[in-house]
């Protein structure tokens, strides 16, 4: 039977790794990979999770299932986090957690929710969005749409955005980046998440907000504010988070969907669904990640120290992106890519077109996606100035 079975181009970026990996140009720069990057190159495992591993190894009494829904002190952990300890959510018992394999586990929970209960209702994602949110919604069977975010002079296109949500039809659902949108890096204002609340709210629409970089943008209280406006102004919302940036804890798998409901009710419900869902995809999340994201915010100590780390890596980010564009300044390119010291994240559509980014690759070993998106935590000191001359020369 498996005569049958055709094989597949490989996913975009895992190609990229690999053919980065077999380059031996000894200045080569990868600006690809999804993960965060040190001065060094390396992707560290925070010293807080060092530690909080530490005492998991010494105290930890057994391996059982955790559940469905995954270890109730982790939900509690990251409701808390994700909509604030003094959220009015969460003292009117609004708001239910169900642990994940990830970010991407949890968006693939509320997929197949919204496929099973929300009956022929599709969902809108931004032009671009994350990849995998298009196989994810494909894989559910969810009606995929579109609307705009960026334009073709590489800013963020609110307007046309606006436009679009406002004749989204009722009860659809819409995918919102909580905070550096993945790939482009452009975020919303407050002014601007007030304007798209009330679109939502007038036309009754189920947003759905990826929260995968909190802390990595502004800060972790900074990065909430569109999630809780939603949280806090609306009946019904789904948020998906992720601790793989914010804790290090890629290979972990450690996420969580949010489900907002109009009342304890009527969240109990939702949440004895999400029981089923998980059930039939995985039965029960992995624990070790989850305990390590416990064993840290239950502690004072290694609270603080992590969120010191985590600082130290947003503030990382955010001083490459202000030297990126000041290298460019001898090149005359400072204005054309001053967008980029003004974008949050991890990632950054640099408006370099896929001809230009061939070239990047070819002629000076520097990697990233065709579609001009940059991992601007591949960038460092030392490899700035070879990265800024590169870019003039496949520019100009």
């Amino acid at each position: 039977m498996f005569e049958q079975i055709e094989r597949v181009p490989g996913d975009a970026i895992l190609g990229l790794i690999e053919a980065f990996n077999k380059d031996s140009n000894p200045q080569k720069v990868d600006l690809g990979v999804g993960v965060y990057r040190d001065a060094h190159g390396n992707t560290p495992v925070m010293r807080a999770v060092k530690e909080a591993e530490a005492l998991l190894l010494k105290n930890e009494t057994t391996k059982s299932y955790i559940g469905s829904h995954g270890d109730p002190r982790y939900g509690q952990a990251i409701l808390s986090m994700v909509l604030g300890d003094a959220s009015p959510v969460l003292a009117a018992k609004r708001a239910s957690a169900t642990q994940s394999p990830g970010g991407t586990g949890a968006l693939r929970l509320a997929a197949d929710f919204i496929k099973t209960h929300l009956p022929g209702k599709g969902i809108w994602l931004s032009d671009p969005t994350w990849p995998n949110h298009l196989g994810i919604f494909h894989a559910a069977g969810v009606e995929m749409h579109k609307y705009p975010y960026v334009d073709a002079d590489n800013r963020l296109d609110f307007d046309g955005m606006l436009s679009t949500l406002k004749q989204i039809p009722q009860g659809d659902v819409v995918l919102l980046h909580a905070c550096c949108h993945n790939p482009s890096g452009f975020d919303l204002s407050k002014e601007q998440w007030q304007q798209v609340l009330e679109v939502v709210r007038e036309r009754g629409l189920l947003p759905l907000v990826d929260f995968a970089y909190q802390g990595f943008g502004d800060g972790l209280e900074e990065d909430a504010y569109g999630v809780r406006l939603m949280a806090e102004n609306l009946d019904e919302v789904l948020v998906t988070s992720s601790c793989s940036k914010n804790f290090g804890l890629y290979r972990e798998r450690t996420g969580c969907l949010i489900a907002i409901a109009k009342n304890q009710e009527q969240m109990e419900n939702v949440r004895s669904q999400f029981a089923i869902v998980a059930r039939e995809n995985y039965s029960n999340p992995p624990a070790h990640g989850s305990a390590i994201v416990v064993e840290i915010l239950d502690s004072a100590e290694l609270a603080a120290q992590w969120r010191d780390e985590l600082t130290e890596m947003r503030d990382r980010i955010n001083g490459l992106r202000r030297d990126f564009v000041d290298a460019l300044k001898p090149y005359g390119l400072d204005q054309q890519f001053a967008h980029i010291a003004e974008q949050r994240g991890m990632f950054s559509y640099t408006g370099l077109t896929p001809e230009q980014v061939d070239r990047l690759r070819d002629e000076y070993a520097i990697y990233m996606v065709r579609s001009g998106r940059a991992n601007v935590a591949g960038l460092a000191t030392e490899n700035l100035p070879y990265v800024a001359k590169a870019i003039a020369a496949v520019v100009k």
